[in-house]
Parts: structure tokens; sequence; C-alpha cells
């Protein structure tokens, strides 16, 4: 059984430890990036909308297809919903999906002149939108993150380092973010990803293969 994260250590103490675990998982990680396939911020904050509960190598899946049958948020906007749950049926969750992709592209198209909101406090009023997915294109296509993507992999793995003591994602994202400069949230949570997806899988974590198992406080 997993011991019990222990308590937070001093701020400067979580600072030095954030930026080792950047230095060396950019070393096992050097090409590290979005996963999610895309050619505009658009598209990305589809593909990261279809990506709750499901894969990124389904949703990659699923997103050609659907962006030729619904190329622009005006196509998406104008379709019988019926049309866009069928198309993205195998991501999960489709009606709860298809009500969000319908409703962000109406919004962009109403509120935004069909251009993609830039900043934080207009993404995040688009329907489905949350602070993760609004970092996702914040981060990738503007460069400028308003804070770290918080995924299962990114709040798990944070509290297993000893970076955070909290559960809620945006109460992590607060955390994380005065650990590290904004020039860092992007490959944090990237990195992180990758590390969680390859070595510190949430049932079976391969600690002998963990290039962090030194700085680890909660070990399988």
């Amino acid at each position: 059984m997993a011991e019990k994260a222990k308590k937070l250590k001093t701020l400067p103490t979580r600072r030095k430890r954030t930026k080792q675990i950047l230095e060396i998982l950019r070393e096992e990680f050097p090409n590290t990036e979005c996963s999610l396939i895309h050619d505009d911020a658009w598209q990305l904050l589809v593909a990261t909308i279809l990506s709750a509960q499901c894969t990124d190598e389904r949703v990659n899946k699923v997103t050609p297809g659907l962006f030729e049958r619904f190329p622009t948020p005006a196509d998406f906007a104008e379709a019988p919903i019926e049309e866009i749950e069928e198309a993205i049926h195998s991501t999960g969750f489709y009606r709860n999906k298809a009500k969000s992709l319908q409703g962000a592209a109406r919004s962009v198209l109403e509120n935004h002149g069909g251009e993609m909101p830039d900043d934080m406090k207009r993404l995040i009023k688009l329907p489905g939108v949350g602070r993760k997915t609004a970092n996702v294109v914040l981060g990738e296509i503007f460069n400028r993150p308003d804070g770290v993507v918080v995924d299962t992999h990114v709040g798990r793995i944070s509290k297993k380092l000893g970076l955070t003591d909290q559960t809620d994602p945006v109460k992590v994202e607060k955390q994380l973010a005065d650990l590290m400069p904004q020039s860092d949230y992007r490959d944090f949570g990237h990195l992180l990803i990758d590390h969680g997806r390859k070595t510190c899988k949430a049932r079976r974590p391969n600690c002998d293969a963990c290039q962090l198992y030194r700085l680890c406080e909660v070990r399988a």
C-alpha cells in the first residue's frame, strides 16, 4: 500500500525540486509536445474537449474525419446536433461533448467574430471550456499559458512528488504556478504527462525505471 503524502515542504524547497524535475524530464523527453493533432486554435479546442475521459490516441483517430465533415466553427454551429454526436460517438460522453462543441462554435461566431479568443477570461466563457482546455490552447497556440495544464497525470504525479497537497485541479494549478516561471508552464504539463504515460502509470508505476524516484514522496 502506498504511503500517505507528507506535509508540503517550504516554497523555496519545492521550487528547487520543481527545477530539478524539469531538468531531469527534459533530458528524458527532449521533444515533448502536445499529442493532440491540430492545425489551428479551433481544432485544438475541439480536440481538447473531446479528450475528456478519452485517450488522445482515440481523439486523433476521430478528428480527421470530424474536421473533414465540419471544417469550420460555422459548420459545427449549423449542423444538426445528431450529426456531431454520430461523428464523435467513440470518444464517449458524446451528447455532452456535441453540445459543448456546438455551443462553443456559436459563441465564437456570435461573440468573437469567428476568431478564437486568446485570453483566459474569454476562453472559459465558451461552453465546455474550463481552465485546463483554455491553458492547452493558450500554451500551444498563443505561447502564453495562464497556468499549468492539470490533467489526471499532472495532478497525481505532482502530489507524489510533494509539489501539491490539493486534489482540485484549479487549486493544484495555483500551487504549481508558484513553483516555476510562466515560461515553464507548458513544458511542465507535457513532461509530467509523458512521464505518467511511460513510467509513472496510475495502476502499475514502474519505480525501478523512474528517473524521479529519489524525489518521490509517495512510492508504490
